[in-house]
């Protein structure tokens, strides 16, 4: 049976992000599956020979240092978890390369960390090369750089990583390919009722709370991680499709808009590249908060952050870099490129702008962030 959502959304589809975790590569013992690697590839081929381009982001390089090394189960301490890593990325990205080979479809190794999204110079590189990549017919083969990442450049998992690269290359859609259908109204292993959502309209908190706090025994995220990806893009203007990638036929399914997974469609209109950055991945620095008033003029009018609105400032952020802004009960509905350092904004919070324009003499600007420069992120 063929959906008519799905069939527009495969039909809008030029570019796919696709997302396989650990547990789809591997078997119950934590090495490579290469019968799964292999459908895995004969799908993705079969996508690219459509004239779409598109990128793989994939988990499995501790998964497979843990199965060649005969560990049995994934290491806990993080020195341990970079060598499996340094020891299964290349396994991993061998195997990719004799599966492609066999559909005359060459690959690409990018190995990325939080930092490469973080610095705008960096991010637009990145980019640049995968654009390049798909110009010369490469598939682009992306993980986090494990062997180096430690908890201040990790993005927590690969699904928050290929949200980003999907902003990134403004992905209309975005496959996360899982070791479950999709999202259920219930946990299924225990609940007999539980039923999969085909189509989610919108990410809730009700939504959010289907996702329980599961969790593989080789990978690192779950279906939480996963809903919170989705949001990234969603937010974006872009869809998500959360769907079962041991199934051997999953993406084959996906292209002939069969009902499979669940799909997660736009919660607005589409963001710009430059805002996509700076709302949904650059790394807060800060933390301004604005009373009501402030919020009312960015979420609803469109307008500038004035010194007026800020109630009080939280961090030790530089100019220039991103800062989130949060009204009195907590709630963060922007993020936006301060115009000045943490030390300035305090000392012009609450003035009027003639009054801050005193304060900080001829460098002043009128706004502490300029509407071209916010991003909503509700």
């Amino acid at each position: 049976m063929i959906d008519p959502v799905r069939q527009e959304v495969i039909a809008l589809a030029h570019t796919l992000v696709v997302k396989v975790g650990t547990n789809v590569l591997t078997d119950d013992h934590g090495a490579l599956n290469p019968e799964r690697l292999a459908q895995l590839a004969e799908q993705i081929a079969r996508l690219v020979k459509t004239g779409r381009r598109v990128v793989l982001v994939s988990s499995g390089a501790i998964g497979a240092g843990v199965g060649l090394l005969g560990l049995g189960r994934r290491p806990t301490d993080l020195r341990r978890l970079q060598a499996a890593a340094a020891v299964g990325q290349s396994a991993l990205m061998n195997a990719y390369a004799d599966c492609f080979r066999r559909w005359d479809c060459p690959v690409a190794q990018v190995l990325l960390t939080a930092s490469d999204f973080d610095d705008r110079t960096r991010y637009l590189n990145v980019r640049n090369t995968l654009h390049a990549l798909f110009e010369w017919g490469c598939l682009p083969i992306i993980n986090e750089n494990d062997a180096v990442s430690v908890a201040e450049i990790k993005f927590g998992d690969n699904d928050q990583l290929a949200a980003m690269v999907t902003n990134l290359l403004q992905a209309p859609l975005l496959v996360m390919l899982t070791s479950v259908d999709g999202l259920y109204t219930g946990d299924p292993r225990v609940d007999p009722k539980a039923s999969l959502l085909p189509t989610v309209p919108e990410i809730t908190p009700d939504i959010a709370g289907l996702a329980g706090s599961s969790r593989s025994a080789l990978g690192s995220g779950g279906m939480l991680s996963k809903l919170r990806a989705a949001r990234l893009v969603t937010l974006a203007g872009e869809c998500v499709l959360i769907a079962n990638g041991q199934s051997p036929t999953i993406l084959t399914n996906l292209l002939e808009a069969k009902p499979v997974g669940t799909l997660f469609l736009p919660q607005g209109g589409l963001l710009p590249a430059r805002k996509r950055w700076i709302g949904l991945t650059a790394q807060c620095r800060g933390r301004l908060i604005v009373d009501d008033g402030a919020r009312r003029a960015v979420e609803k009018n469109g307008r500038s952050l004035l010194p007026i609105g800020v109630v009080d400032v939280v961090g030790d952020f530089e100019t220039g870099d991103v800062v989130a802004l949060v009204d009195q009960a907590g709630q963060e509905f922007a993020r936006g490129l301060s115009n000045y350092d943490a030390v300035a904004v305090r000392r012009i919070a609450g003035r009027r702008t003639e009054e801050a324009a005193a304060l900080l003499g001829e460098t002043a600007y009128e706004e502490v962030i300029h509407r071209d420069n916010l991003a909503l992120v509700l």
